[in-house]
């Protein structure tokens, strides 16, 4: 499969999430919950992983992962949780996280949110339904296929972004002179089409289009080594408790005695 991405055309977006509940239902991410901290129940979460923002004049813009090309979140990672895949998603791998929160602090765009309701908290985000696609479930993401104005589509990266730069072409005044995701922080694989300014979705207005994974190393190798050898620690800590525990439900057989020759 090549560079897979997703193009969201604002214009046509009808806020009926459609694509909220295509998700929630394909990943099994559970009831959504009012946490004290979200300014409303609908807004991302560890268990609604994409969310319509509405904005003025009845304008819907669809928040996700953008699953960029050199993602700040997986350089972070001390343990290799989060990996980009050739095919355009970022994944994220429960069994190894230890739980550091660097790739939240990281995101340019605030996505990754963590489990805080489960004893062992995880980090929970769109994957871009990418085992489902692995494995034939799914021909395209949960999400671009319930969406019933076509306002969200799937494809190879290049194939949207040349979609896209026609629309704009063939609708002089409609758009924004820009395909948001083509160059902000080196490429993402979920594009925008828009009519109004998408500034809002980032940290910042300009994210620039240098990849971030560098300035993240150079901010994160100033932190006290201490903090890192805990970290790991703990890691190791819990892998071998979490490993005694797997032994304990299914122990192993002891291997037989060695025949040895008949003695004198």
């Amino acid at each position: 499969m090549n560079a897979m991405a997703i193009l969201t055309d604002v214009t046509k977006c009808i806020g009926c999430e459609a694509c909220v509940t295509a998700c929630k239902e394909t990943n099994h991410t559970g009831e959504d919950r009012p946490w004290r901290w979200q300014k409303h129940i609908d807004d991302l979460s560890a268990s609604r992983w994409t969310a319509i923002l509405r904005r003025p004049n009845r304008h819907y813009v669809r928040q996700q992962c953008r699953h960029c090309l050199q993602p700040a979140c997986v350089s972070v990672c001390p343990v290799g949780a989060l990996q980009k895949t050739p095919e355009g998603a970022v994944i994220y791998d429960s069994n190894i996280c230890m739980g550091c929160r660097y790739c939240m602090m990281s995101c340019p765009y605030g996505i990754p949110r963590y489990l805080w309701s489960e004893p062992i908290p995880y980090v929970r985000k769109c994957i871009l339904c990418y085992h489902n696609l692995k494995n034939g479930k799914l021909q395209e993401p949960a999400c671009t296929k319930a969406c019933p104005t076509q306002a969200t589509v799937f494809g190879e990266r290049q194939e949207l972004l040349d979609r896209a730069h026609q629309l704009i072409r063939d609708n002089p005044g409609k758009y924004q002179p820009q395909v948001y995701g083509e160059n902000e922080v080196g490429g993402t694989s979920v594009l925008y089409l828009s009519d109004i300014p998408l500034d809002f979705l980032g940290w910042q207005k300009d994210l620039g289009a240098d990849p971030l994974p560098l300035k993240t190393w150079n901010t994160l190798h100033k932190v006290p080594g201490i903090f890192v050898g805990v970290g790991l620690g703990m890691y190791g800590l819990y892998w071998i408790m979490e490993r005694r525990q797997r032994l304990q439900q299914n122990p192993e057989q002891p291997a037989p005695p060695k025949k040895t020759g008949a003695q004198d």
